[in-house]
C-alpha cells in the first residue's frame, strides 16, 4: 500500500473520531451556542395588540409581568416575575425551566406602583384571582379615590413543551383590564364652572376578577375622580368676537368594564345634594361603537378600548342639557335619555 493513501486514509478517521466527540461535549451542556446544540430552551413572550389601534403596546403599556405555568392538574408548577427596563428591550421574552409536558400559561401584568391590586400566593390555578383595593367608609360602603396601576390579563393553554431539542417560544396575548374615564362639564353660557362644586363617581361591581378573567361577585365599589382641574378656551366668530368656554375636567380609573354590569357615572352638586346626571356607562360608551367599528363585537370594544372622553353640557341652574353629548370625539344625539 502506497503511504501516502494510507496517512490518508487513517487522518480522515481520525478527523471523524474528533468530531464526534466534539458533538458528545456539545450535547452534555458544556457548548450552548444556539440552536440545534442538543439542548431544549423554553421563552415566553407577551404581547399586547388587543387595543384600538391593533399594534403592540406591551413595551410602553407593561413594567411588570408573572407568569404561571399550569400543569394537567391545574396545579402552578411555575412562576416567575420580571419588572423594569428589560420589559422594554428589543425581543424581550422571559426564559422558562420546566420538564417538558403540557401547559397552561397565565399571566398577571402591569404596573404596581399604586399597589392597586392583589393576586394571592397559591399553588392551585384556580386560585389565582384579582382583587382590587379598597377602603370603607363609616357606612361600611368600598371606595377608590386614588388612580389605578395598569392591569393586563393574559391567557394561553394547552401549550407543548417539547423534549426534542431547539428553543421553543410561546406568545401570551394581553387584554388590558383598567379603563379611564375622563368626564368634561361645559356651561353652553360660558360662565365659569367651579370644579370644586361637583362629585364624580363610578360605580360598579368589577372589583374582583377570576383567574379566567370573568368577574366574580363583588360589592359595589364607589370609584372618585383622582384628578379634577378647570380650564376655560376661547373661539373666534365671524364677527371677530371672542366667545370664551368654561369647563370642569374629571378623570376617573375603573376596573375592566363588562357587558351586562350596572356601571353608573354619575355627578352630584356638592352645594345642593342633587344628582346633575347618572347615566349606564356601559350603554353609553357602546352608542359610539357602531360608527366605525360595525363589526366588532360590543365586549370586544370594551376591552379594547380603555380611554373613554364624554362631554356633558350645563345650563345657567346647572343642570345637564340632555339632548346629546361627546363621547370620545363623537356627538351623540340622545333620543331616549333614560337610557
Amino acid at each position: 500500500m502506497d503511504i501516502r493513501s494510507y496517512i490518508r486514509k487513517t487522518s480522515g478517521k481520525l478527523l471523524a473520531v474528533i468530531a464526534c466527540t466534539s458533538m458528545l461535549y456539545a450535547c452534555d451542556g458544556l457548548i450552548y451556542d444556539d440552536e440545534g446544540d442538543c439542548s431544549v430552551n423554553y421563552r415566553v413572550k407577551f404581547r399586547y395588540d388587543y387595543n384600538m389601534k391593533f399594534a403592540d403596546a406591551f413595551a410602553h403599556e407593561v413594567n411588570v409581568v408573572t407568569l404561571y405555568l399550569l400543569d394537567a392538574n391545574g396545579r402552578v408548577v411555575w412562576q416567575r416575575t420580571e419588572q423594569g427596563e428589560v420589559l422594554a428591550a428589543d425581543g424581550y421574552a422571559m426564559t422558562v425551566d420546566v420538564e417538558p409536558g403540557e401547559y397552561d400559561l397565565l399571566a398577571w401584568c402591569g404596573t404596581t406602583d399604586k399597589g392597586s391590586f392583589s393576586i394571592p400566593e397559591t399553588t392551585i390555578g384556580k386560585g389565582l384571582t384579582c382583587t382590587l383595593d379598597r377602603q370603607y367608609d363609616i357606612g361600611n360602603k368600598a371606595f377608590v379615590t386614588e388612580d389605578l396601576d395598569r392591569l393586563f390579563y393574559g391567557w394561553l393553554p394547552k401549550q407543548t413543551f417539547g423534549e426534542t431539542e431547539g428553543t421553543y417560544t410561546y406568545t401570551v396575548s394581553l387584554v388590558k383590564n383598567t379603563n379611564n374615564v375622563r368626564v368634561v362639564l361645559q356651561h353652553l353660557s360660558g360662565e365659569a364652572v367651579d370644579k370644586d362644586k361637583f362629585v364624580f363617581t363610578i360605580t360598579d361591581t368589577n372589583g374582583s376578577m377570576d383567574w379566567d378573567n370573568t368577574l366574580l361577585p363583588d360589592e359595589p365599589v364607589t370609584f372618585y375622580a383622582w384628578h379634577t382641574d378647570a380650564g376655560e378656551t376661547g373661539i373666534d366668530t365671524r364677527t371677530a368676537s371672542r366667545t370664551t368656554f368654561s369647563a370642569v375636567i374629571a378623570e376617573l380609573a375603573v376596573p375592566r368594564l363588562v357587558k351586562g354590569q350596572e356601571t353608573r357615572l354619575a355627578v352630584t352638586n356638592k352645594e345642593t345634594g342633587k344628582t346633575v346626571f347618572s347615566i349606564p356607562l356601559i350603554d353609553y360608551a357602546l352608542l359610539v361603537k357602531g360608527f366605525y367599528n360595525r363589526d366588532m363585537g360590543d365586549q370586544e370594544y370594551l376591552d379594547r378600548q380603555d380611554v373613554y372622553d364624554m362631554v356633558f353640557f350645563l345650563d345657567e341652574g346647572d343642570r345637564w342639557l340632555d339632548t346629546y353629548i361627546y363621547i370620545n370625539s363623537w356627538k351623540v344625539v340622545l333620543h331616549n335619555s333614560e337610557l
